[in-house]
């Protein structure tokens, strides 16, 4: 054992599963993604008001959150290997229906509600590769693996430049079936379950954490940076066409700056968190994001408000990484259960979100009172932060052994 634990991160664990949990994760998201950018393309097919388009760009979102349980709790009964199998074959479904099926809004809602599982696939690719690796490498595992939520980058540049190729976005549908095809062929062969995969949860165990106060409190601010981030990855291309008149493909080019952003700016929020405190950090970033959404409502020229919300969008998936610098120090023990929870939350506020800027909108004309109360609920995030740290300073340590407190806890 001592050993194996001074063997270096690329000595340890299991490369061909690490990577294919990044695959598996990277193009789920990808198709996860694909309305957000198709959806001014659609709407030259089915014309929609505001709130109709904000339904169906935000309804992947919700179907991602309800089957990361499922999915999450599949992972701990039967393995994240077979449970991500199951996950890619199910999202060939809607990929089909989108592709052949689709003739009417009401059946795109239906194709979009199951765009989800696709959404659910980190509650399997996270446990399948963190499992492998031990615990001092297991934050460069994760981070490896969840680096595939920038298969949203590769949605919001290709979509709509497929749809104008082929003409028709029902091809995009099509299309995308090609590499989850190839990731699944990939997967199946190389991807293992590690040998030291955890005994599966009971139910009461989820129960006996949905009892704690901080686990709401995770969930909240989670809700607020990964469903800002997803809510405004999905629906940035709607703003940018409406807004300032930009077409499908430009829309969806600068949401891509943006998107960017969030992507690659997770791991570095939980670095910086490791270094500072995850609770320091949050605020620093909660108190740059609410300056810069109310910036946003302001509606300054294009040049501006896409710096503005590169800046958001950095601070908001910066703090995803935050957050979860922070859990782990309070649930040591149910870190699996509690990562679950937590990320489903995350995907509620993203579902949210594109319905407050989507009605908000149809009922002023306005996208400014949106972002508005977007930034007063990031302010609020910022001031339960504040007091969460002083009483999280005395519990935590108060409840850890002196000899371990300085080192165990940085909050």
């Amino acid at each position: 054992m001592e050993n194996a634990e001074k063997k270096s991160f690329w000595q340890s664990g299991h490369k061909p599963t690490l990577f294919g949990s990044f695959l598996y994760f990277d193009i789920s998201f990808m198709i996860w993604g694909l309305l957000g950018p198709l959806a001014v393309v659609i709407a030259g097919d089915y014309p929609m008001d505001p709130v109709q388009k904000a339904n169906l760009v935000a309804l992947p979102i919700l179907g991602g959150s309800i089957l990361r349980l499922v999915l999450g709790y599949l992972a701990d009964r039967i393995g994240p290997k077979l449970t991500a199998q199951l996950g890619m074959l199910i999202t060939l479904l809607p990929l089909i229906l989108g592709w052949l099926w689709v003739s009417s809004l009401d059946q795109l809602y239906v194709v979009a509600v199951l765009l989800g599982i696709a959404g659910a696939s980190f509650a399997a690719a996270l446990p399948l590769a963190g499992q492998w690796y031990p615990k001092e490498h297991q934050g460069l595992a994760m981070g490896i693996a969840g680096a595939g939520n920038s298969g949203t980058v590769i949605a919001t540049l290709f979509a709509n430049r497929l749809a104008q190729h082929f003409g028709s976005w029902e091809a995009v549908f099509g299309l995308a079936i090609i590499p989850i095809a190839l990731v699944f062929i990939y997967f199946s062969i190389f991807a293992k379950n590690s040998p030291d995969r955890p005994a599966p949860k009971k139910l009461s165990e989820y129960g006996h954490v949905l009892k704690q106060r901080d686990a709401w409190v995770f969930c909240a601010l989670y809700c607020v940076t990964f469903g800002g981030f997803v809510g405004l990855a999905n629906y940035l291309t709607i703003f940018f066409n409406t807004q300032y008149g930009l077409s499908a493909v430009q829309a969806a080019d600068i949401t891509t700056i943006c998107v960017i952003a969030g992507s690659f700016f997770r791991p570095v929020g939980g670095y910086l968190a490791d270094r500072i405190g995850g609770s320091k950090m949050l605020m620093m970033l909660y108190a740059v994001a609410a300056l810069m959404l109310l910036g946003v409502s302001f509606l300054p020229p294009l040049p501006m408000v896409v710096v503005i919300l590169f800046i958001g969008m950095m601070c908001l998936g910066a703090g995803n990484g935050s957050v979860f610098q922070l859990v782990p120090q309070r649930f040591r023990a149910e870190i699996g259960l509690v990562t679950g929870i937590v990320g489903a939350a995350g995907g509620l506020g993203g579902f949210a979100l594109p319905l407050i800027l989507g009605r908000l909108y149809q009922a002023t004309g306005s996208y400014t009172p949106g972002f508005i109360i977007l930034s007063l609920i990031v302010a609020a995030s910022l001031i339960l932060t504040f007091i969460m740290q002083m009483k999280w300073k005395r519990s935590w340590l108060a409840s850890m052994p002196v000899n371990v407190q300085a080192d165990s806890v940085n909050v």
